[in-house]
């Protein structure tokens, strides 16, 4: 039998994040997340496709040929629980890459949510599911099959570099991504920046027009 043309261009599946990593994201929103990685990083321009969910995962990375979706079948058999897959479509929307079957499947597979750099299709699925899915696009052409196709490698998603292996959190501001190693120090700032939050709406409650958040801005201006 003759090797496959794909086979130089899969690698192995990267390790999912601990069980205590991921309760601890799932306790925080994406934007004190983003605002501790200088709010510089995050994914651009996708668009949320199911109702609530929050997606917490580890990326298992493809990136496709534009429409087609070959290697997204050969990732799905490679996934474990918990990780989130991540196809860099080149933002192209002709063909939507993922429908209700990859869904379904991917469910079965404790595939924590998807995101795509891409169409998808079906969307009335992924909403009453309430599974993760973030997308460039809806969009009722199928994909094509033909391939070439890389699996676990960087990709771009939405001006984002996600490498494999690298957490995933979504919510209803968007989606950031972060290296693994990144993550006990991330969680402790994001933690303190909800903390300070808290502070501020306790202040902003005592119904006073001077608050000390708000000096704290604009008296470096003099104002």
């Amino acid at each position: 039998m003759s090797a496959s043309p794909y086979a130089a261009s899969i690698h192995p599946a990267p390790a999912v994040a601990s069980a205590a990593t991921l309760d601890a994201l799932h306790g925080l929103v994406v934007s004190h997340l983003s605002d501790n990685l200088q709010r510089l990083s995050g994914v651009r321009g996708l668009q949320r496709l199911h109702p609530e969910r929050k997606l917490v995962g580890t990326a298992f990375t493809v990136k496709t040929r534009p429409g087609d979706n070959l290697l997204i079948y050969k990732a799905l058999m490679m996934m474990s629980p918990g990780h989130v897959l991540v196809v860099d479509g080149g933002g192209d929307t002709s063909n939507a890459l993922v429908g209700e079957l990859i869904m379904l499947y991917a469910q079965q597979r404790g595939c924590a949510g998807f995101v795509i750099d891409a169409a998808v299709r079906d969307s009335a699925a992924f909403h009453a599911a309430d599974f993760p899915c973030y997308a460039r696009a809806i969009g009722h052409r199928g994909p094509y099959k033909n391939g070439p196709g890389q699996i676990n490698v960087p990709v771009s998603i939405g001006g984002q570099v996600i490498r494999p292996g690298d957490l995933i959190v979504g919510d209803e501001d968007g989606v950031v991504s972060f290296a693994p190693d990144q993550a006990d120090a991330l969680i402790a700032a994001a933690q303190q920046t909800a903390a300070m939050e808290d502070a501020i709406k306790a202040e902003i409650a005592n119904g006073k027009v001077e608050q000390a958040w708000l000096s704290k801005v604009l008296q470096p201006y003099g104002l």
